[in-house]
């Protein structure tokens, strides 16, 4: 599993996606969200806007699972 570090309480589930380099633009996640590909914390998640906080735990399909770390 891959540790993400976020420097803020939070952040939107498209912005950790291109942060964790599973996608080379924000605009992509949308695509990715719609195929199901994206599952937070076991749950698949659709909704861009998603605040992930630390602990929480991103799989995304073909790219791996990620878990969002404090800084």
């Amino acid at each position: 599993m891959n540790q993400v570090t976020i420097r803020t309480e939070y952040i939107k589930l498209d912005q950790f996606l291109k942060l964790a380099d599973c996608i080379p633009t924000g605009g992509m996640a949308k695509a990715l969200l719609q195929e199901g590909l994206v599952r937070v914390n076991k749950e698949p998640e659709e909704r861009r806007g998603r605040k992930l906080y630390p602990g929480d735990i991103v799989e995304v399909d073909g790219e791996g699972t990620y878990e969002v770390a404090a800084e």
